[in-house]
């Protein structure tokens, strides 16, 4: 596994910028392994929702966690209110980062991760290749 470190700036789209970032590595297959920083807005869908949910505040990222690929990422997110309430879900585009959000991101040169949609799921999944695998 390569590592390594990125920090985004107020106002960064922190979803589309880890997309974007993952999009520009010659790597197929990635992950976050440490997050921390702020977000001034952000953008949850929970578990069966539909639609996304919008929250604005001063909060604190707690937790990411997920899958990078050159198309497409599924993360997520735990984040903390300035009253120290608690919530998370999927982390959505619009998700602005306040004043800074520092990660520790992995390459995995040895894999190749794609989403593909599933039928019974009706969401982009993600599928698994090792790299020996690819045409």
């Amino acid at each position: 596994m390569k590592v390594v470190p990125l920090r985004m700036q107020p106002g960064d789209d922190l979803r589309q910028a880890l997309e974007t970032w993952m999009g520009e590595q010659e790597e197929q297959a990635g992950c976050v392994i440490s997050a921390i920083g702020s977000l001034s807005m952000v953008q949850l869908r929970f578990a069966g929702a539909a639609a996304a949910t919008t929250i604005h505040g001063e909060l604190e990222i707690l937790s990411l966690s997920g899958t990078l690929s050159a198309d497409g990422a599924h993360l997520h997110i735990a984040i903390a209110d300035s009253s120290g309430a608690v919530i998370g879900g999927h982390l959505c585009p619009d998700s602005l980062v306040r004043t800074t959000a520092e990660l520790v991101l992995g390459l995995l040169p040895e894999w190749r991760f794609s989403r593909e949609l599933d039928p019974a799921t009706k969401f982009a999944e993600l599928q698994i290749n090792s790299q020996a695998s690819a045409p």
